[in-house]
């Protein structure tokens, strides 16, 4: 029946913007929706910042994909319509090194700390896992200490492709930004106490024209059929 009603009523194909941290996902769920629902979706993967940005800007889009606070941000300023959003999944922030490279312990915060100390250089986001990266490191007191060898991956440019190239020696962003990529090797998640999970959500802009099909959408991708690839790229259902 959904499949049905989503043909008749909104053929078209949307249009959606999201950060890179969801960018397999959302391509493994939109050739997932296609076939289910017979209706193509589109969606432009960019930094996170960026997405948010142009959103807010008014630039058209049916369906925006970003950290369950960007997008709050994004109805208080209206640019997204209030009740819209759906969470969608809980993503953790791991760390990585070059393929190859010396695999530091980082079982423990105390590992962690140390581990962060004894880099040459550390790099991460613009995101929400570079926020609170960077919470961190002043929390733990190193943040002058390390702040030459920190680098902030540019928006839109995956952290791990700095360490692939050896630009960084170590590298903090989401593990679904981190999993596939050739040349680097994941060290693991962030241990107990200092992990750190962001939810990404869906919602409806406020210039799409086809708000009961992204409706439809966001209930389908919030949906016990869509887990199993939310796993797969390194995150777990909301």
């Amino acid at each position: 029946m959904l499949k049905n009603r989503c043909m008749s009523a909104a053929p078209l194909t949307l249009t959606g913007i999201s950060s890179m941290a969801t960018r397999l996902l959302l391509t493994d769920l939109a050739q997932a929706w296609q076939a289910h629902a017979g209706q193509s979706l589109r969606v432009e993967a960019v930094g996170g910042v960026d997405a948010g940005r142009r959103v807010a800007a008014g630039e058209s889009f049916d369906v925006v994909f970003l950290a369950a606070d960007a997008i709050d941000k994004l109805i208080a300023a209206g640019a997204v319509v209030q009740g819209s959003r759906v969470d969608l999944v809980r993503s953790p922030v791991a760390v990585a090194v070059r393929e190859g490279a010396a695999v530091p312990d980082i079982a423990s915060e105390a590992d962690l700390k140390a581990a962060v100390l004894a880099a040459r250089s550390i790099s991460c986001s613009t995101g929400p896992s570079g926020v609170y990266l960077t919470q961190l490191f002043e929390r733990w007191g190193i943040a002058a200490q390390i702040a030459a060898r920190l680098v902030q991956a540019p928006p839109g440019v995956p952290v791990g492709s700095l360490v692939a190239r050896g630009e960084v020696e170590l590298g903090f962003q989401q593990l679904s930004e981190l999993m596939h990529l050739k040349g680097i090797s994941v060290v693991g998640s962030l241990p107990p106490g200092v992990q750190f999970i962001t939810t990404f959500s869906g919602a409806l802009c406020a210039t799409s024209a086809q708000a009961p099909a992204v409706r439809e959408l966001l209930a389908w991708m919030a949906s016990p059929a869509t887990a199993e690839a939310k796993r797969r790229q390194g995150m777990e259902p909301a």
